[in-house]
């Protein structure tokens, strides 16, 4: 082969292989895109129950599945009015937890 035909093979297969991986990353939705999805179910009992044990009070105002930082997220509004998004593995652990920062309508 020669080498001019070589290069755009492999000029051919770059631009191929990159086209490939921006369509994955458009069907996958990417980090933060589309609508959220709400946990249902038995899982919302559970991821429920697993957020409001951490937070110690309050009641969920919010929930998602897939969410950027973990498998789980869940929104308590404590008693006070401050709002605390609590972080669940699929196993339903408590990873992280920290004040929701957002305001109204976000």
């Amino acid at each position: 082969m020669r080498t001019r035909t070589k290069a755009g093979v492999i000029a051919g297969a770059l631009i191929a292989t990159a086209a490939t991986g921006t369509g994955v990353a458009v069907a996958t939705g990417g980090e933060d895109s589309g609508p959220d999805v709400s946990i249902t179910g038995t899982d919302l009992d559970r991821a429920s129950s697993a957020a409001l044990d951490s937070t110690g009070e309050g009641h969920v105002t919010g929930t998602e599945v897939g969410d950027e930082e973990s498998y789980y997220e869940v929104e308590v509004t404590l008693d006070d009015g401050s709002a605390v998004d609590v972080q669940l593995d699929e196993s339903f652990n408590v990873v992280s937890s920290s004040a929701d920062e957002e305001t109204p309508g976000d």
